[in-house]
């Protein structure tokens, strides 16, 4: 196995953010990254983009969609063999989580 280089990780897992910008709750005008809901990102050795990511409560009936469209996207970017995206809900997400631009656009602010 070739390891990668950390330039291409860096590449790989800036792109990531870049996409996952684009995810969005149907029901909330913030993408998922900026809510604070992405926890890790990490391209490993074996070129699997893993991806720990809460919701905003366990119950949320957009997680199948924001799961979906995040890895529909993220598959996309050179070099990715897989995506696995793990949902977690340690630790709880709060509200302090997201950008300053979140809590703006959502009126916290």
């Amino acid at each position: 196995m070739i390891e990668i280089t950390v330039d291409e990780r860096l590449n790989v897992e800036a792109k990531a953010v870049e996409l996952l910008r684009t995810v969005f709750d149907p029901e909330i005008p913030v993408d998922i990254y900026s809510l604070g809901l992405i926890y890790r990102i990490e391209f490993s050795d074996e070129r699997i983009l893993q991806i720990d990511m809460t919701l905003t409560a366990p119950s949320c009936p957009a997680a199948d969609f924001l799961v979906e469209d995040a890895r529909f996207k993220l598959e996309t970017i050179p070099g990715v063999k897989s995506v696995e995206i793990n949902i977690v809900f340690e630790p709880e997400w709060t509200q302090d989580m997201m950008s300053e631009e979140a809590k703006l656009e959502l009126g916290f602010l």
